[in-house]
Protein backbone atom coordinates (compact mmCIF):
# COMPACT_ATOMS: atom_id res chain seq x y z
CA UNK A 1 0.00 0.00 0.00
CA UNK A 2 1.15 3.39 -1.15
CA UNK A 3 1.46 6.40 1.79
CA UNK A 4 -1.52 8.46 1.73
CA UNK A 5 -0.22 12.50 1.31
CA UNK A 6 -3.01 14.70 1.47
CA UNK A 7 -3.87 18.67 1.46
CA UNK A 8 -6.28 18.94 4.29
CA UNK A 9 -7.05 22.39 2.99
CA UNK A 10 -9.11 20.58 0.06
CA UNK A 11 -10.95 19.04 3.04
CA UNK A 12 -14.01 21.03 4.35
CA UNK A 13 -15.06 21.01 8.16
CA UNK A 14 -18.53 19.99 8.49
CA UNK A 15 -20.98 20.24 11.71
CA UNK A 16 -20.69 17.89 14.39
CA UNK A 17 -24.43 17.48 15.37
CA UNK A 18 -25.29 17.95 18.91
CA UNK A 19 -23.03 20.40 19.85
CA UNK A 20 -22.43 23.98 19.56
CA UNK A 21 -19.99 25.18 17.64
CA UNK A 22 -18.03 22.40 16.81
CA UNK A 23 -16.71 21.33 13.06
CA UNK A 24 -14.75 18.28 11.89
CA UNK A 25 -12.57 17.40 8.99
CA UNK A 26 -12.18 13.72 8.69
CA UNK A 27 -8.41 13.69 7.27
CA UNK A 28 -7.55 9.89 6.88
CA UNK A 29 -10.48 6.82 7.88
CA UNK A 30 -10.96 3.19 6.62
CA UNK A 31 -11.82 4.28 3.19
CA UNK A 32 -8.79 6.05 2.54
CA UNK A 33 -6.95 2.40 3.25
CA UNK A 34 -5.95 3.27 7.04
CA UNK A 35 -6.41 0.10 8.65
CA UNK A 36 -6.12 0.71 12.38
CA UNK A 37 -6.79 4.27 13.28
CA UNK A 38 -8.94 7.26 11.91
CA UNK A 39 -7.17 10.89 12.06
CA UNK A 40 -9.73 13.92 12.48
CA UNK A 41 -9.18 17.80 13.03
CA UNK A 42 -11.93 19.29 15.07
CA UNK A 43 -12.52 23.23 15.59
CA UNK A 44 -14.66 24.48 18.41
CA UNK A 45 -15.70 28.27 18.19
CA UNK A 46 -14.43 30.32 21.36
CA UNK A 47 -17.50 29.41 23.78
CA UNK A 48 -18.67 26.59 21.88
CA UNK A 49 -19.26 23.01 23.50
CA UNK A 50 -19.25 19.10 22.99
CA UNK A 51 -21.51 17.94 25.31
CA UNK A 52 -20.92 15.12 28.10
CA UNK A 53 -20.92 11.48 25.40
CA UNK A 54 -19.57 8.19 26.05
CA UNK A 55 -18.31 5.38 23.90
CA UNK A 56 -16.63 2.37 24.37
CA UNK A 57 -13.05 3.53 22.32
CA UNK A 58 -10.75 5.37 23.64
CA UNK A 59 -9.14 8.60 21.55
CA UNK A 60 -5.50 10.65 21.76
CA UNK A 61 -5.88 14.43 21.33
CA UNK A 62 -3.16 17.14 20.59
CA UNK A 63 -4.21 20.89 20.75
CA UNK A 64 -2.90 22.47 17.84
CA UNK A 65 -4.60 25.84 19.31
CA UNK A 66 -6.27 27.77 21.52
CA UNK A 67 -7.53 26.88 25.08
CA UNK A 68 -10.43 25.65 27.20
CA UNK A 69 -11.43 22.44 29.47
CA UNK A 70 -12.11 19.21 29.06
CA UNK A 71 -14.15 16.85 31.77
CA UNK A 72 -13.02 13.72 31.79
CA UNK A 73 -15.28 11.96 34.66
CA UNK A 74 -15.81 14.29 37.28
CA UNK A 75 -12.34 15.91 36.38
CA UNK A 76 -12.23 19.21 34.82
CA UNK A 77 -8.16 19.82 32.70
CA UNK A 78 -7.67 22.95 32.02
CA UNK A 79 -6.10 22.43 28.38
CA UNK A 80 -3.89 24.36 25.57
CA UNK A 81 -2.20 24.27 22.74
CA UNK A 82 0.70 22.08 22.68
CA UNK A 83 -1.17 19.39 25.07
CA UNK A 84 -1.94 16.00 24.36
CA UNK A 85 -4.57 13.80 25.75
CA UNK A 86 -5.53 10.62 26.24
CA UNK A 87 -9.18 9.82 27.02
CA UNK A 88 -9.78 6.22 28.19
CA UNK A 89 -12.74 4.54 26.47
CA UNK A 90 -16.17 4.12 28.39
CA UNK A 91 -15.84 7.43 30.46
CA UNK A 92 -18.03 10.34 29.98
CA UNK A 93 -16.12 13.15 28.77
CA UNK A 94 -17.30 16.89 27.36
CA UNK A 95 -15.14 19.81 25.57
CA UNK A 96 -15.13 23.86 25.81
CA UNK A 97 -13.33 25.89 24.55
CA UNK A 98 -12.30 29.45 26.20
CA UNK A 99 -10.92 30.05 22.86
CA UNK A 100 -11.50 29.13 19.38
CA UNK A 101 -9.72 25.79 19.55
CA UNK A 102 -8.47 23.22 16.71
CA UNK A 103 -7.31 19.81 17.71
CA UNK A 104 -6.48 16.91 16.52
CA UNK A 105 -8.27 13.53 17.68
CA UNK A 106 -7.31 9.69 16.68
CA UNK A 107 -9.97 6.62 17.11
CA UNK A 108 -9.58 3.43 16.10
CA UNK A 109 -11.89 2.03 13.16
CA UNK A 110 -13.84 0.44 15.49
CA UNK A 111 -15.39 4.11 16.42
CA UNK A 112 -15.54 5.28 12.49
CA UNK A 113 -19.23 6.08 11.00
CA UNK A 114 -19.95 3.83 8.34
CA UNK A 115 -19.62 6.63 6.26
CA UNK A 116 -15.81 7.18 6.92
CA UNK A 117 -15.58 3.11 6.21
Amino acid sequence: MPALIRDVSSIDFSDVPGTRGAQIKWLISPKDGAPNFAMRLIRIEAGGEIPEHSHPWEHEIFILKGSGRIRVNETVYEVSEGNAILVPPDVPHEYHADTEMLFLCLIPNSGVPPEYR
